[in-house]
């Protein structure tokens, strides 16, 4: 049987909704004008932060179970979107930046995995949206 997972968003006013699941909540805003002060994320950027957060915990998790533990893990998206509307993303890089003592061949098998197989916020986005990833190990 399927889960069910629900979320229910809250219009505050102006662009700004909060949105939770009853234990959570977010709070999303969209700024009209340039400049304009906004009270949380974009929807949009926090499509890339469910992006970021899946493959940030994914992928330390399988390099732990392969004996190549991770001290930090930075994980960027840099979504690039059309002016058309609606403006969607066309493209998003994400870069990880490792440190710990890993091996290569290991991190880019762990990487793939998450996105071929775990991620599932990676898998709902790569039909639709090219998404190129590259990593770099620091110690």
């Amino acid at each position: 049987m399927p889960t069910e997972l629900v979320i229910q968003a809250d219009y505050q006013g102006g662009m700004k909704v909060t949105a939770g699941d009853g234990e959570h909540t977010v709070t999303m805003d969209y700024p009209l004008e340039p400049g304009q002060a906004v009270a949380g994320l974009t929807p949009l950027k926090l499509l890339l932060a469910s992006l970021t957060g899946c493959i940030g915990n994914t992928v330390p998790m399988l390099l732990a179970k392969r004996g190549q533990p991770v001290r930090s893990l930075q994980v960027t998206a840099k979504g690039q979107r059309r002016d058309e509307h609606p403006s969607v993303f066309t493209r998003i890089d994400v870069e990880l930046v490792l440190h710990g003592d890993l091996d290569p061949e290991v991190v880019e098998h762990c990487i793939a995995l998450a996105d071929e197989k775990l991620c599932p916020v990676w898998a709902m986005l790569r039909p639709a949206t090219l998404i190129v990833t590259s990593y770099r190990i620091e110690d």
